[in-house]
């Protein structure tokens, strides 16, 4: 079980903000300030390139993490979740401390530690989550409860703080806190992405734009494909890769390697030529980048069916350079292109998780039965598939 699996409950569970508002009631006997919700996501481009400096495109989900909460005033902390056992977490906020292995609720937990290191004045509070972000799928279920967290104590605290600081709060609370080395994309989607857009971000200055992404009034459909193969992204691959990668910068003496032109690739390999994994890390950062900027510039043509190659290249990429795809995201990539899909690739951080699918509308069903199929032939748990609907960040609902 990831750290964070607990807050997911089970599917049949009804998911709203009253539902959530009475759940607090029953576990701390009063009602609650309010609730709050905050998405997973998909990154339709741009992996792994976020703690490089460079661009990404992520969309919002509409499957949200809730969150019910008050403030307390005896610096206490309590944390409860609709789908974990041991009933409520208890800290006291001015004994928080970095710890690996801290459980789903160090999530939480690191955004109280880091809002207070940041000079915030944040005191303790009762908080209630449910979750139908799926967990371990590559959705970014953590960055959901971290920044559903955030929003939820920036408002019964008033502290007046903007979605990206948020977002960064949330980065700090996961790189420092959780112990994991994520950059800053996950966060800033859940944080700040709006219904009907993807969100195109420069994770070095953090500027970003709204891209429309209607997918629906094209004839497209965007399908989600949980491998339901669980990956943990504190096991060591992802700090890996991205050492990796700062290893490259070094060697290339640039900053980070967004700063490789593409143009100038076969000059930065050449450099590496001794270094054979840096050299495939590199190769696929500074061809990603490439890639985020060739699909904005196709559907700001209007031309959206023209970056499912793009899609696919940046899986061959992920796989063969990166070399975090697993045996089913490689057959639900393979067996939808073939079965007529305008391009696929694996999303998140890999080892496991989801796939994405852009695929004619009428196509949707048989790709969706090919892929199936194609999973139940090689002995693997029958995939959950989806359609990811360009929805809103993080908002308070009541």
């Amino acid at each position: 079980m990831s750290a964070h699996e607990a807050v997911t409950p089970t599917a049949a569970r009804e998911h709203s903000a009253a539902r959530t508002e009475e759940d607090f009631r029953a576990v701390y006997a009063a009602a609650p300030a309010g609730v709050w919700a905050a998405p997973g996501r998909v990154n339709l481009i741009g992996e792994h390139t976020d703690y490089n400096d460079g661009f990404v495109m992520p969309l919002a989900l509409p499957h949200t993490t809730l969150a019910a909460a008050s403030a307390r005033t005896d610096g206490v902390l309590r944390l409860h979740s609709g789908g974990a056992d041991g009933g409520v977490v208890e800290l006291r906020v001015d004994d928080l401390r970095p710890a690996p292995d801290g459980g789903w609720a160090a999530y939480p937990a690191g955004i109280v530690w880091a809002m207070r290191e940041a000079g915030l004045s944040v005191g303790g509070a009762d908080l209630h989550y449910d979750s139908v972000v799926p967990t371990g799928a590559g959705l970014s279920s953590s960055a959901a409860l971290e920044v559903v967290t955030a929003l939820a104590l920036n408002d019964l605290y008033a502290l007046g703080l903007a979605p990206q600081r948020l977002a960064q709060l949330a980065q700090r609370a996961e790189n420092a806190f959780v112990g994991v080395p994520c950059g800053i994309m996950d966060q800033t989607a859940a944080a700040c992405c709006t219904d009907g857009h993807a969100l195109f971000l420069d994770t070095r200055d953090l500027t970003r734009r709204q891209v429309p992404f209607d997918l629906a009034g094209e004839g497209l459909r965007l399908l989600v494909v949980d491998t339901r193969v669980k990956h943990e992204l504190g096991d060591g691959a992802y700090a890996e890769r991205r050492a990796g990668c700062e290893r490259g910068a070094r060697a290339l003496g640039v900053r980070a390697l967004r700063d490789v032109p593409y143009a100038h690739l076969p000059e930065a390999l050449e450099k590496l030529a001794g270094e054979p994994v840096v050299q495939a890390l590199v190769r696929h950062i500074v061809t990603e980048n490439q890639r985020v900027e060739e699909v904005i510039a196709r559907l700001d043509a209007g031309r959206t069916r023209a970056i499912g190659p793009l899609l696919s290249a940046g899986h061959a990429s992920l796989r063969d350079d990166f070399k975090i795809s697993c045996a089913e995201l490689d057959l639900a990539v393979d067996t939808a292109n073939a079965a007529g899909a305008v391009g696929a690739r694996m999303t998140g951080g890999g080892f496991g998780g989801s796939a994405i699918v852009l695929v004619e509308e009428a196509d949707a069903a048989a790709v969706t039965t090919a892929v199936t199929d194609a999973f139940t032939a090689a002995g693997h748990a029958a995939p959950r598939v989806f359609t990811a609907v360009p929805s809103a960040g993080t908002r308070r609902l009541k």
